[in-house]
């Protein structure tokens, strides 16, 4: 099902990141959910988030059975996913998480029953004022295709859940305040390049841009940050979780 991403162009990714910029209300997002979902061939694609005042927002692809069932159960007090990734940075694979627990168990039966997969992989992200969220792909496959998968589109998909909360982030409704600065997903791609120890030239290869073009985004990047340097942009955006290493 998943075998789909090895024939992805580069401009359809950029086409969604396109509509997504683009979109307008919350509710455009579940459409935009839907592409990713269909981009990358997987089950599903769920993204999850809690406002600053408490408010949750979610779009995705499961099904309503599936949700109502989550509800009716209150698995929200025994899923793994939601307890194994509060406290984390960096994108997680469910098989890392402690499924052992009887509840956990019955749990992961009945979302693979309702059709969420087998395998699944979440990006948490932090915002300001103690917004949190997660950025989730599933799918029913094998360890070893799912690793690759995963692998093979680890910095994209990291690029749009981070795209994504910053338009749910626009879009809060009765947000209050100044517009929150946050870095555009060209700009996370270049801050992100440099946390992985590319140099300059080799992150603009790597994001097709002229090196020109790589200084301006990180010099934008550094600005929003209120960094000094590119170092400390870099320290910046990793400890606000807006890039993960």
């Amino acid at each position: 099902m998943l075998w789909g991403f090895a024939v992805l162009m580069k401009t359809s990714l950029e086409a969604i990141l396109e509509r997504l910029e683009k979109s307008s209300a919350l509710e455009e997002m579940q459409s935009v959910a839907e592409s990713i979902r269909d981009h990358y061939g997987v089950s599903h694609l769920v993204y999850h988030w809690v406002s600053s005042n408490g408010e949750q927002y979610g779009c995705g692809t499961y099904s309503m059975e599936w949700v109502e069932r989550y509800l009716e159960k209150e698995y929200l007090r025994v899923d793994p996913v939601i307890a194994g990734c509060y406290n984390k940075f960096h994108p997680v694979d469910w098989k890392q998480l402690d499924w052992s627990s009887k509840g956990a168990r019955q749990f992961q039966k009945e979302a693979i029953e309702y059709g969420v997969g087998n395998q699944g992989y979440s990006i948490p992200i932090r915002g300001p004022n103690g917004q949190y969220a997660l950025f989730t792909l599933s799918d029913d496959t094998s360890d070893a295709d799912w690793a690759e998968f995963t692998e093979k589109n680890r910095r994209d998909l990291i690029l749009l859940a981070h795209a994504m909360n910053e338009k749910a982030l626009e879009l809060e409704p009765g947000r209050e305040g100044p517009p929150i600065t946050s870095l555009s997903p060209r700009e996370v791609e270049a801050i992100t390049c440099l946390a992985l120890g590319q140099s300059r030239a080799q992150a603009a290869q790597r994001l097709s841009i002229s090196e020109h073009t790589l200084r301006v985004y990180i010099e934008s990047a550094r600005h929003k940050l209120g960094a000094l340097n590119t170092t400390h942009a870099v320290a910046r955006a990793m400890q606000r979780g807006i890039i993960v290493v």
